[in-house]
């Protein structure tokens, strides 16, 4: 039996592999390996002997080639967990089949709609299948709708050995979604040249670079005392850590910025009066806007703390992801040859900027240029998640014409 992409999709939607930022270990939930372990018995089923589940959680597998001349290997890879945002637990799929238009109301909770005005793509839908959550959970199109998709386009190059093909590895991860999906990758076991991430949203959107990402960590030590007895000397660190929050550039923000633009974003604040922690992300396109943003965050750290001279902090950087275009420039045949494949199948390709990251941006840094691929989910890490079974099924024809290209374009 062949399992279509819509039926691989709903079977992994219903498996819950929330991962949690709070776990250090790899995968951060033992969860995310009930979802790779049922990958791999359904790979070693079409055919794919090697197919394994290693201590990480990450899904490794090989459709081997049929030709002899050296076509590149290349990497399909999508992530199995899901956000931390909101609940993966219990999803109930629903289904509105033959979309005709119109908002669409949840089931589970009547207060959650998709509306057309806030999802425009919806116009693009009529006469598709659109599957939705009840309301009350993610979907978990982010990205099981990219497993579903490297899931089914590997099961039609098995069934049509007619398609010349080189080496193709296939990659599952774990914790993407809080940032480590590519830290327990093995490229040495993978083997491969190049890859591509199946973790984008609208169809024929191209997205060939990211934001490049920093996260700072500040932490305040103030002046603890008795309220009783603190005038002129208590220096309450709950408030300079707020009062550095507080001057924070409203125009430089997540939510006052768009396209090319960067921002500072504070994610967590914690702390009692005598010690305080602020994290905070940091993104911009280019590594001197990252820097420019640092510095003027610390400026601001360091002029809040004139008014506390009894206090001390510290100011610390991480680097977390860069922009993956500077290394794909460098290998312009990974863009060129998933464009040529996404026009073969009827679609306009579309180069698109990511305001955010993929495994692919940690990927391509560590040795793999890895671009990413639409899979026709939208609105993530929301209950409002959808995603059409056509686009789905646009995504796995896209996987096996670019296997297609990659053979052609490689002299014999």
């Amino acid at each position: 039996m062949i399992d279509t992409v819509l039926e691989r999709f709903l079977r992994y939607v219903v498996i819950d592999t929330q991962s949690d930022p709070a776990s250090s270990a790899q995968p951060s939930t033992e969860k995310q390996k009930d979802l790779g372990r049922l990958l791999v018995d359904e790979l070693l089923a079409i055919g794919l002997s090697d197919a394994h589940l290693d201590e990480h959680g990450n899904v490794y597998a090989t459709i081997p080639a049929n030709v002899e001349k050296p076509v590149p290997v290349i990497c399909f890879c999508s992530h199995m967990d899901t956000a931390p945002d909101f609940t993966g637990a219990n999803v109930r799929p629903q289904i509105v089949s033959n979309y005709q238009g119109g908002d669409i109301r949840l089931t589970g909770d009547k207060s959650q709609v998709i509306r057309v005005a806030d999802h425009p793509e919806l116009k693009h839908q009529i006469g598709h299948d659109i599957v939705t959550t009840d309301g009350t959970t993610l979907l978990g199109a982010d990205d099981k709708a990219g497993v579903a998709e490297i899931m089914t386009a590997a099961q039609y190059l098995m069934d049509h050995p007619e398609i010349r093909r080189g080496k193709i590895r296939i990659l599952f991860t774990t914790d993407e979604e809080i940032g480590r999906g590519a830290d327990k990758v093995d490229l040495e076991k993978l083997g491969a040249a190049f890859g591509y991430t199946l973790d984008g949203s609208t169809v024929g959107e191209i997205e060939n670079e990211t934001f490049s990402a920093d996260g700072v960590d500040i932490v305040i030590s103030g002046v603890a005392i008795h309220p009783g007895t603190a005038k002129g000397k208590m220096e309450n660190a709950i408030k300079i850590a707020s009062e550095i929050v507080a001057r924070l550039p409203k125009d430089i923000a997540p939510e006052t910025t768009e396209g090319k633009q960067g921002f500072i974003h504070p994610v967590d604040i914690s702390g009692s009066m005598e010690k305080a922690h602020i994290s905070l992300i940091i993104r911009d396109f280019v590594e001197e806007g990252l820097k420019t943003k640092e510095a003027l965050l610390e400026d601001i750290t360091r002029e809040v703390m004139k008014a506390y001279p009894g206090s001390t902090f510290t100011f610390t950087i991480k680097e977390q992801y860069r922009n993956m275009k500077v290394v794909l420039d460098r290998h312009p045949m990974v863009v060129d040859n998933l464009v040529e494949a996404v026009r073969r199948i009827g679609l306009t390709p579309e180069l698109h900027s990511i305001r955010g990251g993929t495994d692919g941006s940690r990927l391509s840094f560590i040795g793999l240029p890895c671009p990413n691929i639409f899979t026709g989910g939208h609105a993530y890490h929301s209950p409002l998640e959808w995603v059409s079974r056509q686009d789905m099924e646009k995504s796995v024809e896209t996987i096996v014409e670019l296997v297609k290209v990659w053979e052609e374009r490689t002299p014999g």
